[in-house]
């Protein structure tokens, strides 16, 4: 990659550019002649009570099946995290799935519990994915680990409190795991149309924990390539994201090969885009916006894209002060809003900006000659500036 000039004067600093904390997560699409879809107001209403519709079949999975077994553990905070945990959500997957489905059938309260499975899928990743990122808050609550922690001091046990919390945690997650799969076959949706989801299923399972293992690895190393970054970005978050819960609702309503290709490309663009916004907001977001402290990435120096294209893109003198901050102990609020100002000087958020503006244009193009009613079509459409833009 080219290199840019070094910090000197001159430059624009974060702080000097004018941006307010969490304004990188407001998108620079607008900028770029990218507009957003014309969403009428009966499709707001439609995708705000498709997410009610996903949190009371979640709600009620949790209350029939899961309350009980939790309440044998003898944990009883167990049940209260699980349930806080998923009420909380976004449920991006799950409407991406159910917009799958709809490519192919009609409305279906069954699809719906079928696609609301999803997000026990993804209580699983973010439990077990908070534990080895060591990271304090989700959701702008304490961490399912910390929160076992606390329970265990509170009451004086025996043994560590943070091995207790992480390995409560571990269980929790497990168990998310195995009761995603189970509500998913208890969904009422037929077992022709299971049999067909099996594989991706499978397949983006299996794409997750792999891709969170090549994220391990990476995270041990200083520098990884910012190939090796998107790549774990791409295989670990995009597909898991939009890509496969597209695939396995459009496999679930029998769409044909035309169709379940055209989403997978979707997908792919608009799920990496997706990781690549979270990306940026990791460095640059607020807690309103995250549910995190505000620059996690740098204090726990991760290798996320925007961070390792900042090295990339530097030279001389910049590159020296990056490499500096990746490689300091620890990471104040200090050091972090230098190493932002060193990252904005970089050019690596306009880069990244450029490629989040590229993938969501390639999306709406694939979009635009799929073979899709107008509807799915439309909320595809809004779906995908919503997720590149993660304003709100």
């Amino acid at each position: 990659m080219a290199g840019v000039a070094s910090v000197g004067a001159g430059r624009t600093t974060w702080r000097e550019s004018g941006l307010r904390d969490g304004e990188w997560a407001g998108t620079r699409l607008v900028s770029q002649g990218v507009r957003p879809p014309v969403a009428s107001a009966g499709l707001l209403a439609w995708r705000n009570e498709l997410r009610s519709t996903v949190r009371g079949h979640l709600a009620e999975f949790v209350r029939a099946e899961c309350v009980g077994r939790l309440a044998a553990a003898n944990v009883d905070i167990a049940s209260e995290l699980l349930s806080g945990f998923l009420d909380g959500g976004k449920y991006v997957r799950s409407t991406f799935m159910y917009l799958g489905w709809l490519c192919g059938a009609g409305e279906s309260d069954a699809a719906l519990r079928a696609s609301a499975s999803l997000e026990l899928l993804h209580a699983f990743a973010l439990i077990q994915d908070d534990v080895m990122d060591g990271s304090p808050l989700r959701r702008a609550r304490p961490s399912a680990h910390v929160s076992f922690a606390r329970w265990h001091r509170d009451r004086a046990l025996a043994g560590s409190p943070d091995r207790f919390g992480e390995s409560a945690a571990i269980l929790l997650g497990d168990l998310c795991l195995v009761w995603a799969e189970q509500m998913l076959r208890r969904s009422g949706v037929g077992a022709g149309a299971l049999a067909r989801v099996w594989s991706r299923y499978d397949d983006m399972r299996t794409e997750l924990a792999i891709g969170q293992f090549s994220d391990l690895v990476n995270s041990s190393h200083t520098l990884p390539t910012l190939e090796e970054v998107l790549d774990v970005l791409r295989r670990k978050s995009g597909n898991y994201t939009v890509r496969r819960p597209l695939e396995i609702g459009a496999a679930m309503a029998g769409c044909d090969n035309g169709v379940i290709d055209a989403l997978s490309g979707y997908g792919e663009a608009i799920g990496e885009a997706f990781q690549l916004r979270d990306d940026i907001l990791g460095v640059f977001g607020s807690p309103s916006l995250t549910g995190k402290s505000a620059g996690t990435d740098l204090e726990e120096r991760k290798a996320t894209s925007v961070i390792i294209a900042a090295y990339e893109l530097a030279d001389g003198s910049l590159r020296e002060q990056l490499l500096d901050m990746m490689c300091r102990a620890h990471i104040d609020a200090a050091a972090a809003e230098r190493w932002r100002n060193l990252i904005v000087a970089s050019g690596a958020v306009q880069w990244i900006e450029d490629l989040i503006a590229d993938r969501h244009a390639r999306a709406v193009d694939i979009l635009d000659n799929a073979a899709i009613g107008d509807m799915p079509r439309t909320a595809l459409a809004d779906m995908a500036f919503a997720c590149t833009q993660r304003a709100a």
